[in-house]
C-alpha cells in the first residue's frame, strides 16, 4: 500500500519566510537556524527511469531518498531521460551530445560540479541548482531539473533535496502492508469515465496506489499534485 505525504502549511511558511529573506538581503543568510530547520538536505538516488504509459514522449525518473522509503517521481523529457540513461549506462557517443559538450566546457575552464540541489518545488514544477566550484568560489547556477540531474550523473556528485520538498512531493510505501499478493485484485467500480477532477480524495489515493503498483510515476505525480492542491484549499 502507498501513501502520499503532504505538509503545505510546512511548503508555505518556508516558501514566505524564503520570499522575505531574499527581498530583504538579496539571499537567504547562511544561518545555523534556517539550514536545521528549513533547509535540511537530504541526498538522493536514482531509482528508476520509466518511460511514460500515458504520453509517449515523457518519461518519469523516480529519486530515492537515501537510507529512507520515500520516493520523488518526476517528470521529464524524452531528450533528457536519454542523456542521463546514456550517462548511467557508461556509453560513449561517437560525437558528444549536448550535456557531454557542456561538461567539457566546464572542465576545460577548470569548474567543477561539486554537487546538485533540487531547491524548489512551484505549482508542481521542480527548480535544481549546479553548484559549481571555481577557483574555490562557489557559484550556484539555475537549471532545469532534468539538465541538473544528466549533468550530475557525467560528473558523478550527489544529488540533493531538501526535506520541505519530500514532505510536499514525496511518495512513500508502506512497509507494513509488504509486497502485493499476485491475486489480489483492485476493486472497480461501475462508472462513466471521469477525470481526475471528478474524483473523490479516496478515489484518487486508490488511482495513485494503483499507477504506482503498476510503475506509471508520471501519472503518479499527476494525482499527488492534483490531492496536493485540494489539501492547500
Amino acid at each position: 500500500m502507498y501513501t502520499i505525504i503532504t505538509n503545505t502549511t510546512i511548503f508555505s511558511v518556508f516558501n514566505f519566510i524564503s520570499c522575505s529573506l531574499i527581498f530583504t538581503f538579496g539571499s537567504i543568510p547562511n544561518k545555523p537556524f534556517f539550514t536545521n530547520v528549513f533547509m535540511k538536505k537530504v541526498e538522493l538516488e536514482i531509482i528508476a527511469l520509466s518511460h511514460s504509459l500515458a504520453q509517449s514522449h515523457n518519461y518519469a525518473i523516480v529519486l530515492g531518498e537515501m537510507g529512507g522509503a520515500r520516493r520523488l517521481p518526476i517528470v521529464i523529457g524524452e531528450f533528457e531521460a536519454q542523456a542521463i540513461a546514456v550517462a548511467m549506462e557508461g556509453m560513449s557517443p561517437s560525437r558528444p551530445m549536448t550535456h557531454d559538450l557542456f561538461k567539457n566546457t566546464l572542465t576545460s575552464f577548470n569548474i567543477e560540479i561539486k554537487e546538485i540541489v533540487i531547491n524548489n518545488l512551484i505549482d508542481g514544477i521542480f527548480y535544481a541548482n549546479l553548484v559549481c566550484i571555481q577557483n574555490n568560489e562557489q557559484t550556484l547556477i539555475d537549471s532545469r531539473t532534468s539538465d541538473a540531474i544528466a549533468l550530475g550523473v557525467r560528473f558523478n556528485v550527489p544529488l540533493y533535496t531538501y526535506d520541505f520538498i519530500l514532505e510536499q512531493a514525496g511518495i512513500i510505501l508502506d512497509e507494513e502492508s509488504g509486497d502485493i499478493k499476485p491475486g489480489s485484485e483492485v476493486k472497480k467500480v461501475p462508472v462513466k469515465q471521469r477525470s481526475l477532477d471528478d474524483l473523490t480524495t479516496d478515489e484518487l489515493n486508490e488511482k495513485l496506489n494503483d499507477a504506482l503498483e503498476k510503475e506509471d510515476y508520471e501519472k503518479a505525480a499527476m494525482i499527488r499534485d492534483l490531492l496536493n492542491s485540494r489539501g492547500s484549499n
